[in-house]
């Protein structure tokens, strides 16, 4: 079983036994999680992951046959090993709603503790939102061009095992349908949906035998693969053997607009009109939008979901800005000088401004700044003084998600690449870097 606390880069435990020798770990300090771009030109983007890592965190403690093993490897001290024979989590986070957008700059997530507590969260935190953000921004963009097509997704055999149940759950957040991942099913009571592969129809001696099989164990409704061997002998052999009845056929191959357009023919002639088109096959947003025009009802989407092609990271650094000076003074901000990694220090809260319901700013005020008419605070407690919230339904996320998206003007899911479609403005009055 993979330790939740060992999920973590070394050099953050390097930091910590420096800290700790040096008396400097009880220091209070605050981290932001933020993105300094949206990659591939992207106009928005989706955040997710929050509560899965919450789940994580109930977890992280180090055990003693972990703390043998780091004081093997050299990691740590034997003051250090104290320290983490007794790690719990007192600090506080708040983080934005999952399903809901963030732009450049966006503090998606601050976490406010000790820094021996806060620096450790590191490697875990990014590792789960920056997989689950870019798959839930990528998931959401496919959503809006086959809008209002349904999506699936397809894509367990193309990712880590693990990887693949929070991909479903990211992107079952931004609107897809259902996956065919059971474990994400079984998890988070995601609709579950399948087929069957090209090997089942080729384990019968006719392509007909392999749909009655089917056909029996799963009833007319189910979705029968046509495109084994040529789709309009096997959308005829599919109805020889289900009848108008039939729930579905699915192309996985060749030409699919030319494809669906002479298997909509077919079906209708045949009077099988509410007989549903599922096609598949290396699908994006992109080939998802040259399909506009095709009849087709479903997409299944697998490997550009769940890959680096199809959702380039989120790019979410861990970075601190505040820190505490001296015991019982208040917080300054921090930061680092220098090029593009420069950071803008002091803790931030983040409203979104609305006009007519829809968005046109994100908005970074000093963090204790009332929130003005027509903003709309965006950062939530998820965690207070070591205590996490209960996690949300994802229903109720995909809802969120949903309303976020209609704040958004018709360029935003312009697919070419362009700005963030609304600016972040910075409204920190001035930054104190500590050297």
């Amino acid at each position: 079983m993979t330790s939740a606390a060992l999920l973590t880069d070394r050099y953050e435990l390097t930091m910590l036994d420096a800290a700790i020798k040096s008396g400097a770990a009880t220091r209070h300090t605050v981290f932001e999680v933020y993105a300094r771009r949206l990659p591939g030109g992207r106009r928005y983007g989706v955040f997710a992951g929050i509560d899965r890592f919450l789940a994580y965190l109930a977890a992280f403690r180090f055990t003693p046959q972990e703390c043998d093993a780091l004081e093997r490897m050299h990691v740590i001290s034997p003051q250090t090993r104290d320290y983490l024979a007794n790690f719990t989590f007192t600090g506080d986070i708040v983080a934005y709603r999952e399903g809901e957008l963030y732009f450049p700059g966006s503090p998606v997530v601050t976490v406010s503790a000790p820094f021996g507590e806060a620096v450790v969260l590191e490697t875990l935190l990014l590792s789960v939102l920056n997989h689950d953000t870019a798959i839930a921004t990528a998931a959401a963009r496919m959503v809006q061009t086959a809008n209002p097509r349904v999506l699936v997704d397809f894509g367990a055999r193309r990712t880590h095992e693990q990887a693949a149940v929070a991909a479903a759950r990211a992107a079952y957040i931004t609107g897809f349908a259902g996956t065919s991942n059971l474990q994400a099913g079984a998890t988070y009571n995601i609709p579950t949906v399948g087929t069957s592969a090209h090997a089942f129809t080729l384990l019968f001696d006719r392509e007909e035998d392999a749909f009655a099989a089917q056909i029996a164990a799963a009833g007319p409704g189910t979705t029968l693969l046509v495109d084994t061997f040529d789709v309009t002998a096997g959308i005829t052999h599919a109805l020889n053997v289900a009848g108008t009845a039939l729930g579905a056929v699915r192309i996985d191959s060749g030409d699919l607009m030319q494809n669906t357009t002479a298997a909509r023919s077919l079906l209708d002639a045949a009077g099988a009109t509410n007989t549903r088109i599922v096609v598949s096959g290396d699908l994006d947003e992109y080939k998802v939008a040259a399909l506009a025009g095709a009849p087709i009802d479903n997409f299944g989407i697998g490997t550009r979901l769940v890959t680096g092609s199809g959702q380039p990271t989120a790019e979410f650094v861990y970075k601190m800005v505040a820190r505490q000076l001296a015991p019982n003074l208040p917080l300054a901000p921090v930061a680092k000088k220098g090029g593009a990694k420069a950071t803008v220090g002091g803790r931030k809260q983040a409203v979104r401004q609305l006009v007519d319901g829809k968005a046109v700013a994100e908005i970074l005020h000093p963090y204790g700044t009332p929130h003005h008419a027509g903003e709309e605070p965006l950062q939530h407690p998820v965690v207070t003084a070591g205590v996490a919230r209960q996690p949300e339904s994802l229903d109720v996320l995909r809802a969120h998600h949903q309303q976020a998206i209609e704040t958004l003007a018709p360029d935003a899911f312009s697919l070419a690449p362009g700005d963030p479609a609304i600016p972040t403005i910075d409204r920190l009055s001035s930054t104190v870097t500590v050297a």
